[in-house]
């Protein structure tokens, strides 16, 4: 299961789908750019819940990943979130 090469996109596709499940919304009220804060009215449960999700989602197919609690404050918008994983994919 290692071998499976992520994209972008679908790092992207997860992390909408999580997000909507959490912030109980549809996934096309998600666009990359938006801020988790300012517009998506994510609070910071939301957000714990998200990087536990991105956890879970990549864990088993991206080595030993997790979201650092001090990367966490860097971690803004959607994009953020996904260029963040697409890093430790290797992407």
């Amino acid at each position: 299961m290692a071998d499976q090469q992520l994209t972008r996109d679908e790092i992207l596709d997860t992390v909408r789908d999580r997000l909507a499940d959490i912030l109980e919304m549809d996934t096309s009220g998600i666009a990359e750019g938006h801020s988790f804060v300012d517009d998506l009215e994510a609070d910071s449960l939301a957000l714990i819940e998200l990087v536990e999700a991105l956890e879970e989602a990549f864990g088993s197919r991206i080595a030993n990943f997790r979201v650092e609690d001090e990367d966490l404050e860097d971690l803004k918008t959607v994009r953020d979130a996904v260029d963040y994983v697409a890093e430790r994919a290797g992407l």
